[in-house]
């Protein structure tokens, strides 16, 4: 097969291409951007696959970075452009499931494409267009279904994450998995065990984010890999609940977070620990937390006032925005409007100080401070009280007198 129409972040990189070839080594495109161009969808990432080695690499370009050497990669800097260029290589035995003992470069196209994960990231693309495919991976392109390269144990045994992976992509392409390599998913889950979560977490949220979010649930949870996920152990009808949620893609981490959260009935104060044990950032972990409080006041009644000012506009706005998952329609303009609509938007924006109520009341700072700021802040985002010096002074002075 060769390509009509060779996509443009293919064509800045072909001179990289023709200098390796010029020097008297092959080079191709591979990996996930080829199997990308022929499902004619974006390319986010260009890899490059040489029989030259590191060093000979660095002898055809002036300009690299030694990323990653030791495993046969190299960055080549040319104009603007970035490209990572890797060495052909067969890889030994993985004691750990997840790094293999050594690297071994060799000069064989084949030989590298044999350690691939799955047939249809096992093309190779060369510069004038044509597929190299040696693993019958357009049939399976075709045929929408996910096969291991070779055998499915070795290839889970050698890299376990290879099986998150594969969940994540039946979500994003909505492909079928291989009989046999679902068996061997099924057969190998535990291995997850030696996988760290930073690494199972970044599936996982791309597999959440796919657009046949429900078949990759479903198979994450017939293949059991969920049995090695943080806090996931007796949760299986609340990701087949999630699953079976309405069919509308989710574009953000943190809605699907929040929506995890949702299906599993977690309260709020259990959402830190919960995500803690994913290692999320704390910045994620408060958004969510934020968001999730959000949507439960949502589903039953529309925001006051109190709550808009709480949540700020952009956690309300996300928290609004999953109201499709729940056969309810957001209103994401009325709830921008009533937003804009309040009188403060922080504790700065206040008419007064803490300062200006110790002036006034001559007393040294205390609990009744806090106390007599936060009753004017609720006071004026309810509308009881013009945000204005003078009144929320007098305010201050009447709830002092009933402290």
């Amino acid at each position: 097969m060769r390509l009509q129409n060779i996509p443009p972040e293919y064509q800045r990189a072909l001179p990289i291409l023709k200098k390796i070839e010029h020097a008297g080594f092959e080079a191709y495109f591979v990996g996930g951007s080829v199997r990308d161009v022929l499902l004619q969808q974006p390319i986010h990432d260009v890899d490059i696959a040489t029989s030259a080695f590191p060093a000979e690499i660095k002898e055809i370009f002036p300009r690299t970075v030694d990323v990653g050497i030791e495993h046969g990669t190299v960055l080549v800097l040319e104009n603007d452009d970035k490209y990572e260029i890797t060495t052909f290589r067969t890889e030994s035995t993985y004691q750990d499931f997840r790094r293999p003992d050594h690297v071994e470069f060799v000069r064989s196209l084949e030989e590298d494409l044999k350690r691939r994960d799955f047939t249809i990231n096992a093309f190779a693309l060369k510069e004038d267009g044509e597929v190299i495919d040696l693993f019958s991976g357009l049939v399976d392109l075709e045929n929408k279904v996910l096969r291991a390269v070779g055998d499915p144990h070795e290839r889970f045994h050698e890299d376990a994450l290879r099986m998150m992976r594969g969940l994540r992509f039946v979500s994003q392409l909505g492909f079928e998995l291989d009989e046999e390599t679902f068996d061997s998913i099924l057969e190998n889950h535990e291995l997850l065990a030696k996988i760290s979560v930073e690494r199972i977490t970044i599936e996982f949220v791309k597999l959440l984010l796919g657009k046949h979010r429900q078949q990759g649930l479903e198979m994450f949870v017939q293949t059991q890999c969920y049995l090695y996920c943080p806090e996931l152990q007796n949760a299986k009808e609340a990701l087949l609940r999630f699953a079976n949620l309405t069919d509308k893609q989710i574009h953000k981490e943190v809605h699907a977070w929040v929506l995890l959260a949702d299906q599993l009935g977690l309260s709020e104060g259990e959402i830190r620990p919960f995500l803690k044990s994913w290692k999320c950032s704390n910045d994620l972990i408060k958004k969510t937390q934020a968001v999730f409080a959000g949507l439960q006041f949502r589903k039953k009644a529309f925001f006051t006032k109190q709550l808009l000012y709480t949540l700020g506009e952009e956690q309300a706005l996300l928290a609004e925005e999953l109201l499709p998952y729940f056969d309810r329609t957001p209103q994401l303009e009325k709830v921008q409007q009533m937003y804009q609509e309040l009188p403060i938007f922080s504790l700065r924006d206040l008419a007064i100080t803490g300062h200006d109520l110790m002036t006034a009341f001559n007393q040294k700072p205390g609990k009744w401070l806090k106390d007599v700021l936060s009753a004017c802040e609720e006071a004026v985002i309810d509308g009881k009280i013009e945000n204005k010096k003078e009144k929320l002074l007098e305010f201050g002075r009447v709830f002092l007198a009933e402290y």
